[in-house]
């Protein structure tokens, strides 16, 4: 049988979510958990990977078992006791056999949080940017961002992937308060290293480095190395994944 567990991580401690030979992995944490939970080896696979340091507010993963499980929240809870604080499993439910954390979801959100104060207790959470922007041009450029379908030139170069086309479904700047800024983007897959690259070339616009034209010739050459740095990843967020309505249909 196979099950699908939703789960929130705060990625700071984390070297991203796949396990690795570098770091401690959110995936290798959580397969640790289940493992010793359920008394045999767990191996589960992620709806995406996020890099080191980013944040999931949603993020799913499934993993099978050869018997039926007894989910309940006595399950959960001992789960999430055995974790890091910065680790939530929200619920864990059976979907079908050919149902697939990652190429069964239809869409993912992200969120890019930019604060202009520095705040002690949200350092790691936000990224702190100082200068003036103009948000309006950065959502000129977001207007020209949702014309096209191939972001090679915001993918990072070392991406194993067959193609960079992407349908994004929405994509804008606005202020959640007088001093912090969100970036909030929807599309149905992302590149390595999309969101951030996009979120940095766009801070070139919004002060005023860099043209509308100069954005939209950066996205048609297809090329990493002429678009901007990659934003940091402690402001960036996977807030939701999308996935058809009778995946859920066996949820409690």
């Amino acid at each position: 049988m196979r099950y699908f567990i939703e789960l929130s991580y705060r990625g700071t401690a984390y070297h991203g979510w796949q396990t690795q030979a570098n770091g401690i992995s959110i995936q290798i944490t959580l397969e640790a958990a289940l493992s010793q939970r359920l008394g045999k080896p767990v191996y589960i696979m992620g709806s995406g990977r996020t890099d080191a340091g980013v944040h999931a507010k949603q993020q799913f993963a499934h993993f099978d078992s050869e018997e039926p499980l007894d989910i309940t929240e006595s399950l959960i809870y001992s789960l999430n006791c055995m974790l890091p604080e910065d680790i939530a499993i929200h619920a864990i439910f059976p979907v079908s056999d050919k149902t697939h954390a990652r190429f069964s979801a239809i869409s993912r959100y992200y969120q890019y949080h930019i604060t202009r104060q520095k705040d002690a207790f949200q350092g790691t959470l936000t990224y702190h940017f100082r200068p003036q922007l103009n948000v309006d041009r950065m959502n000129e450029a977001c207007t020209l961002l949702l014309r096209h379908t191939n972001f090679q030139s915001f993918s990072k170069a070392r991406a194993n992937v067959t193609h960079f086309h992407c349908q994004l479904e929405f994509a804008y700047w606005r202020y959640t308060n007088v001093d912090c800024l969100t970036f909030h983007i929807k599309a149905n897959r992302f590149l390595w290293g999309m969101v951030r690259t996009i979120v940095g070339t766009m801070l070139e616009i919004g002060q005023e480095r860099m043209s509308l034209e100069q954005f939209e010739k950066i996205i048609l050459a297809r090329d990493r190395k002429i678009a901007g740095r990659a934003a940091p990843a402690n402001g960036l967020y996977l807030v939701e994944v999308g996935y058809p309505a009778e995946v859920f249909r066996e949820r409690t």
